[in-house]
């Protein structure tokens, strides 16, 4: 933790990181006021706002991964931010939706860059030793823009009307940039670790499929990968449909939802403190704990609501700063594992393929979630969201000491082979 503090690249990233996310909360909000309430655009519409984001991290994640290790990490995300700061000024003389959903998607496109660029470029700052700790610190940032981003753009939204959050967002961009640019350039670990090799003789279909092999080879990362992508897209049945299950209490407050929103972001936070402290840990182990305790605060919250329990205003918040305490103990140990297991020159490739099952069942979820809640109901939809998580847990329990096993069997069967190869 005292190396990250002196290490003066880390801070760099991690205060320009601080600035573009509350400036991306800043325009979600924004845009969403801009469309749904001064332009009276339908929910679907409305609901392709968060698509027009996501479906290019999810279909370029691995291409984009791909690209954040052959060319310049710093580069990219310098032109990624610049990029996005043009187009966020571009949306205050928007007229049409259209307009709307074209910088939205092309913002997504350099978002699927850069989030894979800025994982490797971590990978290339940061030691050993440090990589739990400063993935901790990373998810607080994360979480802590989430519960600072929508208040201070409601504020600003309501005070000064959406244009004035677009230039401050773009400002934001251009700050991030600006930071990035002191950044080193090829870290020299960097360099070694990639052999100094002229990488324009090699095809970038061979680079993309390498990152793929390397993934199918580590069994701890496809594990944690299936069951982070699978327990996604399970959460999202419920999650997208939270403000529809408020709605089924007849005494619950107007302002429950942000309340929910807000406290499960300092649920996140303080899960991240801890984990900043307590590094040595299983990863496998606390995703396993993070997707059941999901499940549990789903269920409870389903149950209270099935009986129109009263005093909302409290229990309300108190499970969903359970629910993003669980969640960020899936995320972060996760996050860290991999960047801990991963060799610097394949960190975008791998993280690009990671971003891109994520956003795919975060995008998948919804929709069946929806249909689930508009067949079943929502209470029912949330209580199969409960189950299914606390199953999936169990199960990854069980299978736990064979996913171990074999990680183990694989890492004595590399070295073997390296004794070989050197001998």
């Amino acid at each position: 933790m005292k190396g990250l503090m002196k290490n003066k690249g880390y801070l760099i990233l991690m205060f320009a990181q601080a600035i573009s996310s509350i400036g991306d909360w800043l325009s979600i909000v924004a845009i969403i006021t801009l469309v749904g309430l001064k332009w009276n655009a339908s929910p679907m519409e409305v609901s392709f706002i968060i698509l027009c984001l996501a479906i290019p991290m999810a279909l370029l994640g691995p291409v984009a991964g791909t690209v954040a290790d052959r060319f310049s990490r710093k580069t990219l995300m310098i032109t990624s931010d610049l990029v996005r700061a043009g187009l966020i000024l571009f949306l205050t003389v928007a007229d049409t939706i259209w307009v709307v959903y074209i910088c939205l998607f092309t913002i997504g496109v350099f978002l699927a860059v850069f989030i894979p660029a800025k994982n490797g470029k971590l990978k290339e700052l940061i030691a050993h030793d440090d990589m739990k700790a400063a993935m901790s610190i990373t998810s607080m940032i994360d979480s802590g823009t989430k519960v600072m981003g929508p208040l201070l753009s409601g504020v600003l939204v309501t005070a000064f009307s959406t244009k004035p959050v677009f230039y401050i967002d773009s400002a934001t961009f251009f700050i991030s940039a600006l930071l990035i640019l002191f950044l080193p350039g090829v870290v020299q670990s960097f360099e070694k670790e990639n052999g100094n090799e002229d990488r324009t003789d090699s095809s970038f279909k061979k680079e993309f499929l390498e990152g793929l092999s390397f993934i199918k080879s580590k069994t701890n990362i496809l594990a944690g990968m299936f069951l982070l992508g699978f327990s996604l897209l399970i959460l999202q049945l419920s999650d997208s449909q939270i403000i529809v299950l408020i709605r089924e209490l007849t005494a619950a407050s107007p302002d429950l939802f942000g309340y929910l929103v807000t406290s499960s972001g300092v649920g996140m936070f303080l899960s991240g403190l801890l984990l900043t402290k307590k590094s040595n840990y299983n990863a496998f182990s606390l995703m396993l704990i993070g997707v059941c305790g999901i499940g549990l605060s789903f269920g409870i919250i389903a149950v209270l609501t099935h009986f129109d329990a009263r005093f909302s205003i409290f229990w309300g918040p108190l499970l969903g700063l359970f629910a993003g305490f669980s969640a960020s103990l899936v995320f972060v140990p996760f996050q860290a594992s991999v960047q801990i297991e991963t060799p610097v020159h394949l960190t975008g490739r791998v993280f690009g393929v990671i971003n891109s099952v994520t956003t795919t069942a975060t995008i998948i979820g919804p929709l069946l979630g929806g249909w689930l809640s508009t067949i079943l109901g929502v209470v029912p939809t949330f209580m199969i969201t409960a189950s299914l998580l606390v199953l999936v847990s169990l199960i990854g329990f069980f299978t736990k000491s064979k996913i171990e096993r074999s990680k183990k069997d694989v890492s004595e069967s590399q070295r073997g082979t390296h004794k070989a190869t050197s001998g």
